[in-house]
């Protein structure tokens, strides 16, 4: 099964941290999540929280 977007249809892109102050992806990681392997999906869903740490520290 393929592992679901996390987009929530706020895209703001955080200058410090490239983060999408939404979702927590790069603009890059959007722009390919389509394309990605469900194992990748995976990582970046899982560096969530470490992300949005980063985002609150700034």
């Amino acid at each position: 099964m393929a592992v679901k977007s996390p987009c929530i249809e706020l895209c703001q892109f955080d200058r410090k941290t490239g983060f999408c102050t939404g979702c927590l992806r790069t603009l890059a990681e959007a722009r390919e999540w389509k394309k990605m392997t469900d194992h990748r999906r995976h990582q970046i869903i899982n560096e969530r929280a470490r992300r949005e740490k980063k985002l609150s520290e700034r």
